[in-house]
């Protein structure tokens, strides 16, 4: 029998993560409640998701006595821990938890974990690629694709288990223990919801700290801060890096010379040739390495790795070549979230003049350090969303800038603005909850104009 079985589970966020877990709890037999600020209308998508299962409904509010009287909350991704009925229901210990920590609790299958600010979700597509290509089933899901619980609740079999988390669901992951934890990178992010850096590295450095002896830990040694990590886990460090490597080093690193990556952690150390590789700027040699790090030493062969790096094409939303018209070259990088993200996305372009259309609902991140990218590579920067006239305090004198009302409008005017070889680069360094849902439907519809011009 399951230990939810007529217990009154409170879901709080009714996003992806949310519908998830309704499925799996209603399965269990539990007395289910879905609560979110949206109103229904707002989570249309998500009511007909649960449409064939019983559940409560408390939209457009929460009900603090709904909290108090719930024997578990589970706590969506999106929603902060620190809302006054969550504190509430805290001091009545009653326990709060996560869709991860569900998942993982039934997962018997390795773990292999991918946290950092940018680079997780082509890091994690790659090694699940590279598994893949290697004859070898593969769950990818977390962060992206599909939420863990579901692996459990549609009874999938896998050799492996590939996990992006962000901070957000770490925060609420108390159990798991990785077969391989990889780190990409920890840059500012977030800083609405984090107190400040040190909270919101805090939160990354949970994985560490879920880590055991037997856990191999990769770690981006050209980062400052996750290379500090190594002194602070029990695991074993691999590392990855464009440097030249010291003596000892164990893990990936890349000869720039010869376009070739080299992996140090089997007894023989293996050359694959990046001749072929498609997926713009040094950031993604990076998330290349940390992928076949964790591939590797969880046993996937050389041969599908080379595979992989010569057909790879990277994922939606991430410095996706939407089309050429006009000889005007058009990019979707609306999972450029966060002010470094932008800044990766600009150096991945060598010499063709760039419109960047940025903007959306604020992090509380700086936009400075953007400064010297627009003066060499923008011909000029769009701006929209509930954060423009703060990127324009920052950036706006650096290149011509304009203000627009309407995503659409944006789009439409950098078309109108550019010429033969210029590069329309949406890398908004905001998030997108002012007009969209989420980052996939902003970038969809970003698409979706571009290819009616």
């Amino acid at each position: 029998m399951s230990k939810y079985k007529g217990k009154k589970v409170l879901i709080v966020g009714f996003g992806r993560s949310g519908v998830a877990v309704a499925k799996y709890m209603s399965k269990q037999g539990a007395r289910v409640t879905m609560t979110d600020m949206k109103q229904k209308n707002e989570l249309s998508e998500s009511v007909r998701a649960c449409a064939d299962i019983k559940i409560e409904y408390e939209l457009g509010k929460h009900n603090n006595k709904t909290f108090h009287n719930a024997d578990l909350i589970v706590v969506s991704p999106g929603v902060p821990l620190n809302i006054k009925p969550l504190e509430e229901a805290r001091e009545k210990n009653i326990p709060i938890t996560g869709e991860i920590e569900l998942a993982v609790s039934c997962i018997k299958e390795p773990l292999i974990v991918v946290t950092g600010t940018n680079g997780k979700t082509t890091t994690t597509a790659l090694i699940g690629e590279m598994f893949k290509a290697d004859g070898k089933t593969a769950f990818v899901g977390g962060n992206i694709g599909k939420p863990l619980i579901d692996y459990v609740v549609e009874g999938k079999s896998a050799s492996v288990v590939i996990a992006e988390l962000s901070s957000f669901q770490l925060d609420t992951t108390e159990k798991l223990i990785p077969a391989v934890a990889v780190f990409t990178n920890i840059e500012p992010d977030h800083l609405d919801r984090y107190q400040d850096m040190v909270n919101y590295i805090a939160s990354k450095k949970k994985l560490l700290g879920l880590c055991d002896k037997n856990s191999f830990v990769v770690l981006n040694q050209d980062d400052p801060t996750v290379a500090g990590f190594s002194v602070e886990t029990p695991g074993k460090v691999m590392w990855f890096t464009k440097r030249d490597p010291e003596q000892g080093f164990i893990g990936g690193y890349y000869r720039q010379d010869a376009r070739k990556m080299v992996l140090h952690i089997t007894a023989q150390e293996e050359a694959y040739n990046l001749t072929g590789f498609k997926l713009f700027g040094e950031h993604n040699k990076e998330n290349l390495m940390a992928a076949a790090c964790a591939a590797r030493v969880m046993g996937v062969g050389p041969k599908a790795i080379q595979a992989v790096i010569d057909t790879f094409g990277g994922v939606p939303h991430r410095l996706e070549f939407v089309r050429k018209k006009d000889g005007v070259y058009f990019f979707n990088d609306s999972k450029g979230t966060n002010v470094m993200s932008v800044k990766r996305s600009l150096e991945a372009f060598r010499s063709n003049p760039i419109i960047l259309i940025a903007g959306g609902k604020d992090k509380g991140c700086e936009f400075t350090p953007l400064v010297d990218l627009v003066r060499q590579k923008c011909k000029m920067v769009i701006l929209v969303g509930e954060a423009k006239e703060k990127i324009n305090r920052a950036i706006g004198d650096y290149a011509e800038t304009y203000l627009v009302g309407t995503f659409e409008e944006g789009i439409l005017l950098a078309y109108q603005k550019s010429r033969s070889g210029d590069i329309i680069l949406l890398s908004p360094g905001c998030a997108s909850y002012d007009m969209f849902r989420n980052y996939e439907e902003r970038g969809d519809y970003f698409k979706k104009i571009v290819n009616q011009l």
